[in-house]
């Protein structure tokens, strides 16, 4: 077989980015308001630190304004609800993110939920789940956003394809099935318990790998033909698809990195935007 073609997510996300920094200069000139992304981050994890202030330097490129809580490792659950219902109600934030993980101590879900639905723009709360799930208006979880986003501008349209998810976290896994079923795939969870992992994998059109176990999917897994995205990051610079083996049987298959990550941002900066102008009724 020939070697599969790599998917760029750094140029995809770029060509997104442009048009979300058009249509963000475009919404200030006329509304007077800069679209904000306010960033929240618990403790001084060092991978979070760099995460967020990416974050924070593509919004700016991207014409749109960042806001940066950041809160000590001893923060509670119940301050950092407070803080998030505060800035819910700040009505010159469009956009709330929350880095997470966030620490054990604190309830995740309980903080992902102090976030207003119509702030949430990473699509974390259960209200986004809900409109994702039933493809109603809302807001996408990022990075499976920015892997549907990456099919179309591949031309791989997953209707009546089989999709094998492995990986079933709420903000990744769970809505990428539900993302692709709503596209009319045929979708199958995999996760830690599946037995015999290997066999649902080599039914897959597609294979989204999103576990974070570095090279689990292993190349001789992989459909003849199969696309994989590959959303794992591991020490290293490793997926949680084994690349140098699956590129070799794959039709299309994303690097690790610079090819879901960059698409999740992108889709990030989309959403504030795109918050912004619902907000102001624009």
């Amino acid at each position: 077989m020939t070697p599969a073609r790599l998917m760029d997510g750094t140029a995809v996300a770029r060509r997104i980015v442009e048009q979300t920094a058009q249509r963000a200069a475009e919404f200030t000139a006329r509304t007077g308001t800069t679209p904000c992304l306010a960033t929240v981050l618990v403790g001084e994890d060092p991978a979070s630190v760099t995460y967020v202030r990416m974050k924070q330097n593509r919004s700016r490129k991207a014409g749109i304004a960042s806001r940066h809580v950041a809160l000590p490792a001893t923060t509670t659950t119940e301050e950092l609800v407070g803080t998030l219902r505060e800035l819910s109600a700040d009505p010159t934030v469009h956009g709330i993110l929350l880095q997470h993980p966030v620490g054990e101590h604190i309830d995740e879900r309980a903080a992902f939920e102090a976030i207003a639905p119509e702030k949430d723009v990473d699509g974390v709360t259960f209200a986004s789940f809900a409109t994702m799930s039933f493809g109603l208006p809302g807001f996408v979880s990022c990075t499976p956003g920015g892997i549907l986003r990456l099919l179309d501008a591949y031309d791989v349209d997953p209707a009546g394809k089989r999709a094998v998810v492995v990986g079933r976290s709420a903000i990744l896994g769970k809505p990428a099935g539900m993302l692709l079923l709503a596209r009319d795939a045929t979708v199958t969870y995999c996760h830690s318990r599946t037995a015999d992992l290997s066999a649902a994998v080599r039914e897959a059109d597609i294979v989204v790998a999103a576990v974070g176990r570095p090279r689990l999917i292993r190349g001789q897994d992989i459909k003849p033909g199969a696309v994989v995205l590959d959303a794992g990051y591991n020490e290293g610079n490793v997926g949680d698809v084994d690349f140098d083996t699956a590129i070799e049987r794959a039709s299309l298959i994303t690097p690790v990195p610079g090819g879901v990550g960059p698409m999740t941002i992108a889709v990030l900066l989309e959403q504030t935007v795109t918050a912004a102008a619902r907000q102001l009724a624009v």
